[in-house]
């Protein structure tokens, strides 16, 4: 029997993961994907917020204080990308230059200091890019950026290191309230028992709450679309550009990303949980809001266009808690936005609701580092040159765009959590990300992936189950 099962493998997910590393519990994670980042956590700004417009008195507003001020050491410690670029909220009229003021005064109220108010000249100055009607902003000089998939294999790899189970592409359909422990149930019918359950399920959480619970929940997806270019338009501008936000959204930003390239959205429209598809209306609406921001921006060089569905409950807060009517069973739902931000102080705060439930003891070989991938395009000539001598396959170029190797795919699979899929490939090494998006290394990749893990090319999947990237067509 299990100490602990967590049902979700996104960034909140694994961060919980992460953190109950530390303890002596045996415990498992489970998801309904192939990978862990499957589902909201791979498809998102990927913005590390200041904090400065959320409500006092939220869980939105005191977990992203906590987690934005550990972000540096937390990015040290686990070696995942995160820039602490900074952000503008533009004004472009004077209705607008006061609403940020609000946005300042409602900050400084929840106590965040690096905040001042910027005006026109000012503004152009740290952003020569930006539409010259602006007349002002507010600067929140402790925001970031980091790459959301990055940060959530961080997570999940260093607590698979320290002996977390992870049971990928495993869809819970059915829990069991017994005396004293859980029987958590299998679509191909295993049943896991588990003393205590966290339900990290995303967009599924409404339905593992219902599934125990006579207080039910019902979560609404939002899907919101973005367009992603090339990391020549990366160049145009240093920090995340927000316009002033709505009550449904932060709004359509302009935003370097942790990797280089520029992201433009999202987006909000109302959307079913699966429904991931872009829309010609959404992406047109994007570029049109945009260009509010910057007049002039290079959608020519668009290399793909995505979307993302983030979980909108009625309470507007953040739910992390014990069921009332079912004991054992902690909710972590309801995780929108500024959820990625938040993610290690949910955990933390999951933690601390755990030591009135389960005992939890310290290990002694708790390793609180991970190393991250050798990135070939990020060394100098010199360790190249060694790290070729000593394993040829980091000499033979796989993925031209973004300068990937063998030797880097090879890692990227038998890692802790290794890639059994392309996209799983795709998130960890950058292959496949570039100017061709795939098709000059789409097949030898494949080639690489059935050749390690000792399956018939044919078997390899895009992302899902039955996606097959290569397929035989008989005579």
């Amino acid at each position: 029997m299990k100490d602990i099962i967590i049902i979700g493998a996104g960034v909140v997910g694994c961060s919980i993961a992460r953190e109950l590393s530390r303890y002596d519990l045996d415990t498992l994670v489970i998801d309904k994907n192939q990978d862990v980042s499957e589902g909201i956590s791979k498809a998102n700004s990927g913005i590390i917020h200041g904090g400065f417009n959320e409500k006092k008195g939220t869980l939105k507003a005191k977990l992203n204080i906590e987690a934005n001020k550990i972000m540096d050491s937390l990015a040290k410690e686990l070696e995942f990308t995160f820039k602490r670029n900074g952000s503008l909220v533009l004004a472009f009229n004077e209705d607008e230059l006061k609403k940020v003021k609000e946005l300042k005064a409602n900050g400084e109220d929840l106590g965040i200091k690096d905040l001042e108010i910027l005006y026109k000249n000012q503004v152009l100055e740290l952003e020569e890019s930006i539409n010259s009607d602006v007349v002002g902003a507010l600067h929140i000089k402790n925001s970031g950026i980091v790459s959301p998939y990055e940060m959530t294999l961080a997570f999940a790899e260093n607590a698979c290191e320290n002996g977390v189970e992870f049971l990928l592409g495993n869809e819970v359909v059915d829990i069991k309230k017994e005396e004293g422990f859980y029987k958590v149930i299998l679509k191909n019918n295993q049943i896991i028992e588990a003393k205590l359950i966290i339900n990290a399920a995303g967009l599924g959480g409404a339905y593992i709450n219902n599934l125990v619970s006579d207080n039910k929940y019902e979560i609404e997806g939002v899907k919101g679309e973005y367009c992603l270019l090339d990391k020549i338009s990366g160049a145009l501008c240093k920090k995340t550009l927000f316009q002033v936000p709505s009550e449904l959204s932060k709004g359509v930003l302009v935003t370097p990303t942790a990797e280089g390239n520029l992201l433009i959205g999202p987006n909000a429209t109302p959307s079913e949980a699966d429904d991931i598809k872009t829309t010609r209306i959404g992406i047109d609406e994007i570029i049109e809001k945009s260009k509010k921001t910057i007049k002039e921006i290079p959608f020519n060089r668009v290399l793909n266009t995505f979307s993302g569905i983030r979980p909108k409950v009625k309470t507007k807060d953040f739910i992390i808690e014990e069921v009332k009517d079912t004991e054992n069973f902690i909710n972590v739902i309801g995780i929108d936005s500024p959820g990625l931000t938040c993610a290690p102080a949910i955990a933390n705060y999951v933690i601390d609701l755990l030591k009135n439930n389960l005992k939890l003891e310290e290990k002694s070989n708790f390793k609180p580092h991970r190393t991250k991938m050798v990135r070939m395009s990020e060394l100098t000539l010199e360790e190249k040159n060694k790290l070729i001598a000593e394993n040829p396959a980091y000499g033979k170029m796989i993925c031209k765009c973004e300068f990937v190797t063998e030797g880097e795919i090879i890692d990227s699979i038998k890692r802790p959590l290794g890639a059994t899929t392309l996209d799983g490939v795709k998130r960890r090494t950058r292959a496949s990300m570039g100017g061709c998006q795939g098709i000059g290394c789409m097949i030898p990749i494949s080639a690489i992936l059935s050749r390690e893990l000792g399956i018939d090319i044919i078997e390899v999947n895009k992302d899902v189950k039955n996606s097959s990237v290569v397929g035989f067509k008989e005579d």
